[in-house]
């Protein structure tokens, strides 16, 4: 299992093991998944595809929006 997906498994776990509790771990482990959720959405913003036949990515140009597209 890639690294990756032991954490996604961890942050939806995370999320169960707290729901309904009042002690502030629901909110952490909401707090700990949307971070998680930033992170990829970063990775994404970094590299744009060319848009040509070999769908190389580049990275983003100093004056590009890095909007997802």
């Amino acid at each position: 299992m890639s690294s990756d997906t032991a954490k996604h498994h961890e942050l939806l776990s995370a999320l169960k093991e707290a729901r309904g509790k009042a002690d502030g771990s629901f909110e952490q482990a909401v707090t700990d998944a949307f971070e998680h959720v930033f992170e990829h959405l970063d990775r994404l913003n970094t590299h744009v595809s060319a848009g040509g036949p070999e769908g190389e990515e580049r990275p983003l140009k100093p004056d590009e929006s890095p909007t997802l597209r």
